[in-house]
């Protein structure tokens, strides 16, 4: 479903100036990709676990047999 929203000539323009500079094929692709950005939500949560250590593998000849 799509809605119209009124901006101002300057804004549009703006709108235009990111939708070309980043690549993206619409106003609203812009829109959604600054509204995630701010909401500080990764494009992929894989692998995340807030608070932890980077992974770094133990030497084998560190375990008891």
């Amino acid at each position: 479903m799509a809605t119209t929203v009124q901006v101002r000539d300057e804004t549009r323009r703006l709108l235009e100036k990111l939708k070309r500079d980043m690549g993206l094929g619409s106003y609203d692709e812009v829109i959604r990709t600054l509204a995630k950005s701010k909401t500080g939500l990764p494009k992929s949560l894989f692998g995340a676990c807030k608070g932890s250590r980077p992974f770094v593998r133990e030497r084998e000849a560190d375990h008891a047999l």
